[in-house]
């Protein structure tokens, strides 16, 4: 008998979570996780991809529990020195985590692609689940505001998301090939259902359905494609999405976020507090399902992922 495999699309602090949840309620290997690379960017000369960080901190336990991102009892000593010398500080790189991004450049820097060099990361930090860039080639998300375009880290880190959004683009994604491990995860034959953690959809998944070919083959695959919705009760519970939505004059709700996925998901996972937009969420075409979404900890998250997997698996019966 076949074991069935997972595919989880996610960004950073949500989706990482809920991979997390995923990972806990299922057997070792049945899990692969596709991380956001449009956030990558080059700083200080080192090569800094925050999604994928996030989640290598996240399913090796040693995440800042408080932030949802950065390292665990991090230390700060080269940012202070940085920041005496006069040098850029507006990007917080901790000691521990400094250390990730340089040994990253160094291993790009041999010839190796984003996706080995992600893998050799995670075997050193111990994660046992696999975690898979979206493409090995740059992507990377450019932010059309009332002070024009500007890049995401600029918009979202240096600018603290202050500046009206117009538009994003996301320049090099029409190229770009997904990497042959991503493409044979989305048509393994044991794959059971893809899930969309419950990241920003403007940010974090739309860099990958705007890769041609990972779109198509989201769009065919013979599986559920259940999202979690990032929007509860007509807020983020992290992040800019709420805020970039009302930009986009995009309805800052569970619905706008269906409307969003139609076409690419199967179902839709609403909060409780949500639980009265299950009507609009069906009328988009997608199938509603209704529980706890808020991952106070990772008994919540493996009770979010344990729902979503029957949610999916009821929709494979139908």
């Amino acid at each position: 008998m076949s074991t069935p495999r997972y595919v989880v699309l996610s960004g950073g602090v949500g989706g990482a979570r809920f991979a997390r949840g995923l990972v806990a309620a299922t057997e070792p290997g049945q899990v692969t996780v596709i991380g956001n690379t449009g956030d990558d960017f080059v700083h200080l000369g080192l090569a800094i991809s925050p999604d994928l960080d996030t989640l290598m901190y996240t399913l090796a336990g040693v995440v800042n529990e408080e932030t949802g991102w950065g390292r665990r009892d991090e230390t700060w000593n080269f940012l202070a020195t940085l920041r005496a010398m006069g040098g850029e500080d507006w990007f917080r790189l901790g000691d521990r985590d400094l250390a990730v991004h340089v040994e990253r450049t160094r291993l790009l820097a041999t010839g190796r692609p984003l996706t080995d060099v992600t893998a050799e990361l995670c075997r050193r930090l111990g994660v046992t689940a696999r975690l898979l860039p979206m493409t090995d080639v740059p992507v990377r998300t450019l932010v059309d505001t009332d002070e024009g375009e500007l890049a995401f880290q600029d918009y979202f880190v240096r600018r603290r998301t202050e500046p009206r959004v117009r538009g994003l683009r996301y320049a090099g994604a029409a190229t770009a090939p997904p990497s042959g491990p991503v493409a044979a995860a989305l048509t393994d034959p044991d794959l059971a259902a893809v899930f969309i953690g419950p990241s920003n959809p403007w940010l974090s998944i739309a860099p990958m359905l705007a890769i041609p070919s990972l779109a198509a083959a989201l769009r065919s695959v013979a599986v559920p494609v259940v999202a979690v919705s990032p929007i509860v009760a007509g807020k983020a519970l992290k992040g800019p999405a709420a805020r970039i939505m009302a930009d986009l004059g995009v309805p800052v709700s569970a619905t706008g976020v269906a409307e969003y996925y139609r076409g690419v998901a199967t179902g839709l996972i609403l909060d409780q507090a949500d639980a009265g937009l299950a009507p609009a969420v069906g009328a988009t075409g997608l199938a509603a399902g209704i529980t706890g979404t808020i991952m106070t900890d990772t008994a919540a998250a493996t009770a979010l992922a344990r729902y979503c997997l029957g949610f999916a698996a009821s929709l494979r019966r139908r």
